[in-house]
């Protein structure tokens, strides 16, 4: 499936309730990533944006400035380190600097794109598995399409170390809602009253 269709068929499986514009300037990303984005990826953040699917952090293209410490800008140098340190994707032999990351989190697994051309919406995902052998994979696929075949089951075996979200779909909140509700004494992701709210504070 193309881009669109794929950004479509993940939107009737992952509800965008939670979801906001990201509102992003599109021209002063590709000016700093130097590099654009794949459709997909600008279709999730003007209907999603940036936030979380349950433990799945989908990282904003910039520093969103309201505290919440992820972006691809901000997670770009670990993710390339781990490439380094790594060797990379087996068979692959493009460095580091072709690769970036779009993804964060279920214990620890690392969700990227590989760079592999001048259009983004072919570029597949790569993904580092903590407890993978090896610990990078590469999917021949693109971000909405590797969330919602996730989430499906839809791949051999799932493609990343944590079984959270294999088969299962999970909840969207963006960024935003989450600090709304943690400075109201909320769990950011459930909205449930947290007893440990203030506690620490």
């Amino acid at each position: 499936m193309d881009s669109q269709t794929e950004t479509e068929a993940l939107r009737r499986i992952l509800h965008c309730e939670w979801g906001a514009d990201e509102q992003v300037d599109w021209t002063a990303v590709e000016a700093h990533l130097h590099t654009p984005l794949p459709a997909d990826y600008r279709a999730f953040m003007a209907v999603y944006g940036g936030g979380c699917i349950d433990d799945l952090i989908i990282l904003p293209p910039l520093p969103t400035g309201n505290g919440w410490q992820a972006s691809i800008t901000d997670d770009a140098a670990g993710f390339r380190e781990l490439w380094t340190t790594e060797g990379g994707a087996p068979g692959v032999e493009l460095g580091a600097d072709r690769v970036l990351p779009w993804g964060s989190g279920c214990n620890a697994n690392e969700l990227g794109w590989l760079m592999t051309g001048p259009n983004p919406d072919q570029w597949p995902v790569v993904v580092w598995r903590r407890h993978g052998n090896p610990h990078w994979a590469l999917f021949d696929c693109g971000m909405a399409e590797f969330l919602r075949r996730l989430m499906t089951a839809e791949f051999d075996e799932c493609p990343l170390s944590d079984l959270s979200l294999w088969g299962r779909v999970g909840t969207f909140v963006h960024h935003e809602e989450q600090e709304r509700r943690f400075h109201a004494g909320l769990d950011p992701m459930t909205g449930e009253p947290n007893p440990y709210a203030g506690m620490f504070d």
